[in-house]
């Protein structure tokens, strides 16, 4: 079961812009302004919309120096959750498969 942070973190990167944003931060803080025109699909007034639910979600953080803000991603937030929730799901998938072909009757069914 997923926890709230998880839901947060899922319902965030569902979208492609917010995905998009999220792999420009992954190159370091920027400001809204060098997202947007990273991003270049929206602009400014879309891309803030977009960074405020990332940062509700706990998926990036906001640094203010004067009247600039500077995104960046929350490498301990709800991402994070997300992360490891499912990492649990393949290393349990991945559990399973090794132990379907661990037993005899898988061999049969592979050479008949």
């Amino acid at each position: 079961m997923t926890s709230a942070n998880e839901n947060l973190a899922f319902d965030a990167l569902s979208d492609r812009v917010r995905r998009r944003i999220l792999s420009i931060l992954g190159e370091g803080e920027f400001t809204v302004t060098e997202i947007a025109d990273r991003v270049g699909v929206v602009g400014r007034t879309t891309v803030s919309s977009h960074l405020r639910v990332l940062r509700t979600s706990g998926i990036v953080t906001e640094r203010r120096d004067g009247r600039l803000r500077y995104y960046s991603l929350d490498a301990e937030g709800s991402v994070r959750d997300a992360f490891n929730f499912l990492q649990s799901l393949l290393e349990s998938s991945v559990r399973v498969a090794d132990r379907e072909q661990d037993r005899p009757d898988a061999a049969r069914r592979e050479a008949g």
